[in-house]
Parts: C-alpha cells; sequence; structure tokens
C-alpha cells in the first residue's frame, strides 16, 4: 500500500510515495514528538518490521504527515497510532531540516515540525502497536543524550541530530509548556 506524503519535487509541494522519497532521498515534511514529564522523556524502540532502521531507539513519535494533513493533527494522531496514547497535546516548538542516511540505500531528507506534550509517567496510558513499536522506556533528556553519545548505534539518525543541534528546542521553557499542555 502507498502512503502518499508531502515533498518537494522540483521545487513544488507534491504527493509522493513515502518509500520513494526514502529510497530517492527527496526532501519531504515530517512531524516528531517528545512526550515530556519534567526533563524525563518517552523514548520508543523500533518494531522490528519497519523498513528503515527497525530496533533502534527514537523520540517518543516520529512520522510524516499524510498529503494535505497539518502537522498538529498528524502528531496526535500518529501518538495514538503507534502507542495508543490519548489526551495529549503536543505544543508546538520549531522546524528544522536534516539529512541523514537511515540505511539500506534510504536516506531522511526531512522539513520536521517538531512537538513537545507534557505528560505524566505516572498516569500515562499506552497500547503500544507491534507494527510500530517493540517497547517504551522513560529517561532524563540529559541521560540520554550521553547514552547516545556513548551508544549511536543504538539510536535513529534523527535522534542522534536533535540530542546534539537541537536540544535546547526540546527543554527550553518547559514549564510554560506544561502550563500550556495543562
Amino acid at each position: 500500500m502507498m502512503t502518499m506524503i508531502p515533498a518537494w519535487v522540483n521545487g513544488q509541494l507534491t504527493p509522493i510515495d513515502k518509500l520513494e522519497a526514502h529510497l530517492k532521498g527527496i526532501k519531504h515534511k515530517a512531524v516528531s514528538v517528545f512526550v515530556m514529564d519534567g526533563k524525563n522523556v518517552l523514548i520508543q524502540r523500533r518494531a522490528l518490521s519497519k523498513y528503515h532502521t527497525p530496533g533502534l531507539w527514537a523520540n517518543t513519535c516520529c512520522t510524516h504527515p499524510l498529503w494535505n494533513e497539518d502537522s498538529a493533527t498528524c502528531a496526535v494522531r500518529r501518538l495514538d497510532d503507534e502507542l495508543g496514547i490519548k489526551g495529549v497535546y503536543p505544543v508546538y516548538r520549531d522546524q528544522l531540516e536534516y539529512r541523514a542516511d537511515v540505511g539500506g540505500g534510504m536516506i531522511e531528507h526531512e522539513v520536521v515540525d517538531l512537538f513537545v506534550a507534557p505528560a505524566s509517567a505516572r498516569t500515562l496510558q499506552m497500547k503500544l502497536n507491534p507494527d510500530e513499536v517493540m517497547e517504551t522506556r522513560w529517561v532524563n533528556i540529559y541521560d540520554l543524550a550521553a547514552e547516545v553519545a556513548r551508544h549511536p548505534e543504538m539510536y535513529t539518525a534523527w535522534l542522534r541530530i536533535y540530542l546534539a543541534d537541537h536540544l535546547d528546542l526540546v527543554i527550553a521553557n518547559h514549564a510554560n509548556i506544561a502550563q500550556a499542555g495543562e
């Protein structure tokens, strides 16, 4: 089944098959969400059946909006689709762009809308979709950054990039974000 995502072809936003975008390294839209409880972040380990980066740890949710789907709607939809998380309200932080080899001859060239969603690790309910996620864990974001630096091979390229180059977007003004989500 083809999943059509928004990508730039000849400088114009066009629907394109997600797999084709990855195989050709075509710049496309993406969404990343960090669910946070204070300085602790919920991370996921990608299912072994994923067509790229299987079994690697990533941020809470990373995905692509469907053609004509806005990023905020996509963030809420995919938190539910991947992790069974409902009632969490992602707050838009910024847009960033990266290009990274994700193995298997695939390239992620993404323009990412980054969201942070406040939640309580004690009360957050999840029902993992085994086709998407094999496990999750909560970890202090600074400890995670140190783990990624020591063992980068265990983490997705985009999580390594976010923690190395954009950590401030995830943690900045967290108190204000938490209040906005309450």
